[in-house]
């Protein structure tokens, strides 16, 4: 037990350097890209898509530097150092707990106000909003410990993980619970590919964000869709606020694994193509939920969630066991659907692609999917994302030869310290002895 602490605050002084660190060199590179920013020449459609959001653009350097101030006093105060594990944990789920009140308040006052029988819904909701604020003040306060307690957890999975330098993995878990900004994606209207990639304020209403939407789209004839993002792998990572810690436990490892990457080849080649981003994604995405899963049969076992009885991870170079074919699968139906859209594309048939992915939209809505667009842009940027199987990447090979290098890769550090190190999907089919695609 005293080893185990001692090398508990081991990591958690090694991490606390680094952050630090790392915290005044960001700083500092920042505050050299203000002072030269005047040299700076975007690309010339990035520049044609960012005119029609300067008012909306998200403010990244606003954020980071707020973000690495508070890293900055937590790490000084060192709060969980010095509590038992089973107290940290509790503590965690307490903080939990208080999203969870706060958004079942904000529930019943959004039913409040949608119901036409309440006449005065501010005073009907005056009780709940005000519990609600209480709340939100407590949910502060106990932040900062809370991300602390789970950034030292995963810190400590990744180092069992064999992804750590002298048990203090590098770059340091570092996140923050924020809401988070929309993506604006822009794809060509003749082919399924992410042209643009651009953050806009999360405060957007729909009727902005389809304002927006259908402004690009008609200024660059371009497919245009403003999605709304889990994470986004800055440094300290942004994550979405949740009470799910299931959910929360897994995007903070994804984004970590993506921070992980860039220091090599494979993270710093992530903009280069939309395979290149395939294989980035859907490393980051099986990796984040393997660990995440790891970090709660750990420390929150009594919300450890049964295995799937089809994994995608099996003995090496088995192949995954066949699902029966549920009633209705979203996923065949949307690799079947980005499969036809391809094609039409490559024919030259634009405008029946778009009537056709329309139709499909409709189709999904009448099985319960809500999508409220279904275009290029869709396809550009959620087929990146390919851990579960053929899907919105329709055939693309790269997601299934991710997949394949995982089964083959005896450790979760071995697959990822692999795929770290390639440059494209070419270095990924002949490490796999795969002909090229």
């Amino acid at each position: 037990m005293c080893y185990h602490r001692a090398m508990r605050r081991w990591r958690l002084w090694v991490a606390d350097w680094l952050v630090v660190t790392l915290a005044w060199g960001l700083l500092v590179l920042m505050l050299s890209a203000l002072l030269t920013g005047d040299v700076y020449l975007a690309t010339d459609f990035t520049s044609q898509v960012r005119a029609h959001i300067r008012n909306t653009e998200f403010d990244f350097i606003g954020w980071t530097f707020a973000a690495a101030a508070e890293k900055l006093g937590q790490a000084s105060l060192n709060q969980p150092a010095y509590a038992a594990e089973t107290t940290r944990s509790a503590y965690v789920l307490d903080f939990f707990g208080l999203r969870r009140q706060i958004e079942q308040l904000e529930g019943q006052i959004a039913n409040r106000y949608a119901d036409p029988a309440v006449t005065d819904p501010a005073a009907a909701t005056a009780g709940e909003r005000a519990q609600a604020a209480a709340l939100r003040v407590r949910l502060r306060a106990t932040q900062p410990a809370a991300e602390a307690i789970l950034e030292e957890q995963l810190s400590a999975v990744l180092a069992e993980q064999g992804l750590a330098a002298g048990g203090q993995p590098i770059p340091p878990v570092a996140f923050h619970l924020t809401p988070l900004p929309y993506a604006l994606i822009v794809s060509p209207r003749t082919v399924i590919r992410q042209d643009a990639n651009l953050d806009v304020s999360g405060d957007l209403t729909l009727d902005e964000q389809v304002a927006l939407e259908t402004e690009v789209a008609e200024a660059l004839d371009v497919s245009a869709l403003v999605v709304p993002l889990g994470g986004i792998g800055t440094y300290p990572t942004m994550v979405a606020q949740s009470s799910d810690l299931n959910w929360i436990a897994s995007v903070v490892a994804h984004e970590w694994i993506h921070n992980y990457l860039t220091l090599r080849p494979l993270g710093a080649s992530y903009t280069f193509s939309g395979q290149l981003r395939t294989m980035n994604e859907t490393t980051a995405e099986m990796i984040g939920n393997e660990l995440g899963e790891l970090l709660i049969e750990r420390y929150y076992p009594t919300l450890a969630r049964p295995p799937s009885p089809y994994p995608y991870v099996l003995q090496r170079d088995q192949a995954p066991v066949a699902a029966p074919p549920p009633s209705f699968s979203f996923q065949a139906e949307m690799h079947a659907t980005r499969v036809t859209a391809d094609r039409l594309l490559a024919e030259g048939k634009v405008a029946a692609a778009e009537a056709y992915m329309e139709a499909r939209r409709r189709f999904l809505w009448d099985h319960g999917y809500q999508l409220r667009r279904l275009n290029q842009a869709y396809f550009a940027f959620y087929g990146a994302y390919a851990a579960g199987g053929p899907g919105a990447g329709g055939a693309d090979p790269v997601g299934e030869a991710v997949r394949l290098l995982r089964r083959r890769s005896a450790t979760i550090a071995d697959f990822v310290n692999t795929m770290a190190w390639f440059t494209g999907p070419a270095d990924l089919f002949r490490y796999l002895n795969l002909p090229l695609p």
